[in-house]
């Protein structure tokens, strides 16, 4: 057997533990929050002892990093491959709330209350870049008149939320708009806001992006 195929059953096996991991993870996040998240907690779970578990996960953080990774991977694939399909804006929306409510705390994870004391890596930030690239697709090629608010200025002038990306103020303002009514949607009924009200979040939903 060689050094290489020897390695293989290995790193199968790392994988395998290392998405077992994230499995308690989750469910402890659900239960309790992720400021409650505890990799010992986990490894008594697993019947392994904190130390060996640290093999897998140096930390809490790195575990974190994970979550999130797996979480705006999944998004920034959902939305892209809807887009692809030729979903409208409207439509796109619902996809995105299908996404969130399909798992509530992942969407809660990358989207909810920041987790104290946590920065994440650089390249989390370039996968949630995905997802607004596919946004800024998404809301081009509507009237690009000039810039008429002084809101539209601002982002004429600084273009930090939208990078090198080549997109007009308006098509960055609509973009925006566009992710904010999804982001408060969600949010207020994620958190059992919208249901004393008695209607369809998700029809509500699709009437704000409509107006955009």
């Amino acid at each position: 057997m060689t050094a290489e195929s020897a390695q293989k059953p290995r790193e199968r096996y790392r994988a395998q533990v290392r998405d077992e991991v994230k499995k308690h993870a989750w469910e402890q996040i659900a239960s309790n929050g992720v400021t409650a998240l505890s990799l010992n907690a986990i490894a008594k779970e697993m019947g392994m002892t904190g130390p060996a578990l640290y093999r897998y996960f140096a930390g809490r953080d790195e575990l974190i990093t994970a979550l999130i990774r797996d979480a705006y991977r999944s998004l920034a694939d959902t939305v892209r491959a809807a887009h692809e399909a030729g979903t409208t804006a409207v439509a796109l929306a619902g996809v995105i709330r299908e996404w969130a409510l399909s798992d509530p705390q992942r969407y809660l994870l990358i989207y909810g209350t920041p987790v104290p004391g946590y920065e994440a890596p650089d390249d989390i930030t370039a996968i949630s870049d995905e997802i607004l690239t596919v946004l800024l697709e998404v809301c081009a090629g509507e009237s690009d008149d000039p810039p008429k608010t002084p809101f539209d200025v601002v982002l004429g002038l600084n273009r930090g939320w939208a990078g090198a990306l080549p997109a007009s103020a308006p098509t960055v303002h609509r973009a925006l708009s566009f992710w904010t009514r999804v982001q408060g949607v969600l949010s207020l009924e994620l958190a059992g806001h919208l249901a004393p009200l008695g209607f369809d979040p998700g029809l509500f939903l699709a009437e704000e992006v409509a107006e955009l």
